[in-house]
């Protein structure tokens, strides 16, 4: 392997950028190319916390290349009128997205983030008719989705 300090190919009198240790990356083709995507493992956050979400956590995987958000089996659906999704990032900005009840009996329980979300630090679980926090849950760190 070749370094900056004993290569006249890697180092330049002439242009003081050559001159700085390089990092050498290998593209792949094929279905190993997004093999570092497949093996992410899932994270787990926190359990929710909430006066209308009591129990339950939430998964982060990447799917084909999209960022998902899944509810666990033991998460109750609030029974407030209006319960939607709401992701805040590491900078504060708060991002209400879909609704969690679809209709009476039916649950969106996982959602993909939209491209515009850089990181995920907290995710709510937000009533917008009465607008209010129904329950909160984090994880250990923020997740960077790009």
């Amino acid at each position: 392997m070749l370094t900056p300090a004993c290569s006249p190919l890697l180092r330049s009198q002439s242009n003081p950028d050559l001159n700085a240790p390089r990092v050498r990356t290998a593209v792949t083709e094929g279905p190993e190319k997004n093999a570092a995507i497949a093996t992410i493992s899932p994270q787990t956050s926190t359990t929710f916390v909430g006066k209308g979400v009591k129990g339950g956590t939430l998964t982060h995987e990447v799917r084909d290349g999209k960022h998902v958000l899944t509810l666990s089996s033991d998460f109750e659906n609030p029974t407030t009128p209006d319960p939607h999704w709401q992701v805040v990032d590491s900078r504060g900005n708060v991002f209400l997205l879909d609704r969690l009840a679809l209709h009476e009996d039916k649950v969106n329980r996982s959602i993909t983030l939209p491209s515009y979300i850089t990181d995920v630090t907290k995710v709510r679980m937000w009533c917008a008719w009465a607008e209010i926090v129904l329950g909160e849950t984090s994880f250990a760190r923020p997740i960077a989705l790009r």
